[in-house]
């Protein structure tokens, strides 16, 4: 084989490898691509959801619903915060959702575990607010009466593993499988203790629908674009801080950066009976 020949084929076989190499790096960054958008860029389809979301109609927000009741231990601004954790904590995480929104559901799945660290060890208090902006754009009441179970589950200090079991078992957007009584209280045998003559009644009966009606109104007017919103201390985390994405490694983080020199909470209290709002 003349050298001339050679040369040709040993070019084409670089050729060849660096076009390989080439293709292996493109998909490589495909890769990369997709899993960033599964882990952090799937929530900031919250902007796009809430700009829908923040402009829809009252329908099925509960608005004709009877005398208004606060669950019991509700906080803050026209007792419309649902607290979990300690009350001395030095940070606080507010965190408006609906119990039918599907990136509601993509947050607590991503969330769920460093949001229970934090409260648990005292970092940060977590105050849940609830809306129904799904009915409003989907139809149905599965957002209001999801909403009013929680309330319930709260009036015996069972908010939080009910809250966790109803995103865990969140339907499809357009399924109204919340709208139904017996499920809702079919998944509260999943959290020891729930499922009693009072709650059934408190579920069966709307006890707190006024007040939920109440809380996403409260969150129409707020000027949020839309759920989850989550606020650290009052600053906006949710898609990002700062141009920071949320990630649970980021959350943390800016947790530990407001908590600086301050030492954890331990004031922990159950809820007082439920009382007349006005």
């Amino acid at each position: 084989m003349s050298e001339k020949n050679q040369g040709q084929k040993q070019t084409a076989r670089e050729r060849l490898q660096q076009e390989r190499e080439r293709e292996k790096a493109r998909e490589k960054r495909r890769r990369t691509l997709i899993v960033t958008a599964a882990v952090v860029g799937v929530l900031g389809l919250a902007a796009v959801v809430g700009v829908v979301a923040a402009n829809s109609g009252k329908k099925g927000s509960g608005s004709d619903a009877g005398p208004l009741l606060a669950p019991a231990g509700v906080q803050g601004k026209d007792q419309l915060a649902i607290p979990v954790g300690a009350s001395d904590a030095p940070s606080t995480l507010t965190v408006w959702e609906d119990f039918r929104c599907p990136i509601c559901a993509k947050f607590e799945s991503v969330a769920r575990g460093t949001l229970h660290e934090l409260e648990q060890t005292g970092q940060a208090k977590i105050e849940y607010h609830l809306a129904t902006i799904i009915d409003g754009n989907m139809g149905g009441t599965g957002s209001l009466r999801a909403a009013n179970a929680a309330a319930c589950a709260q009036d015996v200090g069972k908010f939080a593993p009910y809250h966790d079991v109803l995103y865990q078992n969140q339907p499809a957007e357009t399924d109204d499988a919340f709208g139904k009584n017996s499920r809702l209280i079919e998944l509260a045998g999943k959290v020891e203790g729930l499922d009693t003559p009072e709650f059934r009644s408190c579920v069966e009966d709307g006890k707190h629908d006024a007040w939920v009606a109440k809380s996403n109104t409260a969150f129409r007017n707020s000027g949020f674009r839309g759920t989850p919103t989550v606020l650290l201390n009052g600053e906006s985390i949710f898609p990002d801080k700062g141009g920071e994405p949320i990630t649970t490694a980021n959350l943390k983080k800016w947790v530990e950066e407001a908590n600086k020199g301050k030492k954890p909470g331990t004031k922990r209290s159950t809820p007082s009976p439920t009382s007349p709002a006005s």
